[in-house]
């Protein structure tokens, strides 16, 4: 191993172990704390990113530090030697940890083998109400089977609800990872989780040239042209950017429209298949019909690209026009889960109401998905039978 060699691995072993300097957000009022609201849900957001990325540093930063937020961090993933793993109680069974990690700063931290809900009903259950959770998966997990669990969770009616997907993507192999190519076909981790995610956080900018962080950020966007990009060193972020994102609620309805028109169509990126596509239908949609479309293209995966393979959907998300009804809808997909629900935003008067959608996965085709919505799904003068469905608004 070279000098060089060896003087960069120390400077990327370092800024991974350092703490990362995070703006804390502002600070609760002492009425709040003493009062909280009745019924209250409380937030989880997904860490997700892949190894070595530095959500772990990310994570034992706001485990250790003051700030104004009651943080619970579910952690089943830790960095070999790491500090808060060796203050754990680890269960040679390999059954849920029971032992909680409680912190000066009134955070919390357990290891899970598990998925994670198990680990969340307990604590709830045995420590009371937090204002966050935050949840990291492990670096090759799927962090959209997690988010699924948790968004259907909140439906049963449990006190936690589904925040956001944050995934950190490390600058310096970054690019390597999402270009890897997989056997059969199959997408590889590191661009499944920069496809789900609401918020990539691209950490370690100093340990690549701009011309690298530049290649980086460009495959970054090709993949997810809708999620919000920051750049950051050792996991240095404003927890404000982190936290409190309703990704996956109607609140995200009020600026997801103006998020929409900015959203640029990507070709997919080298020889990979994932990108993002966006189209606009003018109009009215039809409840049942866009229920069969959705599921068609969910459930069914009868929908097929021009050269025969079938259209995978990894994420959705747009803004439609229900015939009858005066708010805007938002609609959400993750996988084979989806969600209507209408927006506390109302359409405005004077000029055609607009549908518009993205859709992030793989094999995607924008002109066969508009003639396909605009085919089945809009109202029109001639009447459609659609088939039955499942599914509608919340």
């Amino acid at each position: 191993m070279s000098q060089s060699d060896s003087v960069e691995g120390e400077e990327e072993e370092q800024a991974e172990e350092d703490c990362p300097e995070l703006v804390p957000i502002e600070t609760k009022r002492r009425d709040e704390e003493e009062n909280p609201v009745p019924g209250a849900k409380i937030p989880v957001t997904i860490i997700t990113g892949y190894l070595g990325a530095g959500k772990t540093t990310l994570l034992n930063y706001i485990l250790t530090e003051q700030h104004s937020k009651r943080v619970a961090v579910i952690l089943n993933e830790f960095g070999e030697g790491s500090a808060v793993e060796k203050s754990l109680a680890v269960s040679q069974g390999g059954e849920l940890y029971e032992e909680w990690l409680e912190l000066r700063n009134g955070c919390l931290c357990c290891s899970v083998k598990d998925n994670g809900l198990r680990a969340i009903e307990n604590l709830m259950q045995k420590k009371g109400k937090f204002d966050y959770i935050l949840l990291e998966t492990t670096g090759l997990a799927d962090p959209g089977a997690v988010a699924s669990m948790f968004w259907v969770d909140a439906e049963l009616g449990s006190d936690i609800y589904l925040d956001g997907i944050v995934t950190v993507v490390d600058s310096k192999y970054g690019l390597k990872h999402l270009t890897e190519e997989k056997s059969d076909g199959l997408i590889n981790e590191a661009a499944r989780q920069v496809a789900l995610a609401d918020l990539i956080i691209i950490n370690k900018t100093d340990l690549v040239p701009e011309d690298g962080l530049k290649q980086l950020r460009t495959t970054v966007r090709s993949i997810n042209g809708l999620g919000k990009i920051l750049e950051t060193q050792r996991s240095r972020v404003d927890l404000s950017d982190v936290l409190d994102l309703h990704a996956f609620d109607s609140l995200s309805g009020i600026s997801l429209q103006k998020k929409l028109q900015h959203v640029s169509p990507t070709q997919p990126h080298l020889d990979q298949t994932i990108a993002t596509v966006t189209f606009e239908v003018p109009g009215d949609a039809k409840e049942e019909s866009l229920n069969v479309f959705i599921q068609n293209l969910l459930w069914e995966k009868s929908v097929r690209s021009p050269d025969g393979h079938c259209m995978e959907v990894i994420r959705m998300k747009g803004l439609v026009s229900i015939k009858g009804k005066a708010q805007q809808v938002i609609v959400q997909g993750v996988h084979e889960l989806y969600e209507l629900e209408e927006t506390p935003v109302l359409w405005a008067d004077g000029p055609e109401r607009t549908n518009r959608l993205v859709l992030i996965g793989k094999n995607l085709d924008k002109d066969i998905l508009k003639q396909l919505f605009t085919a089945t799904v809009m109202d029109t003068e001639k009447p459609q039978t659609p088939a039955p469905g499942r599914g509608g608004l919340v």
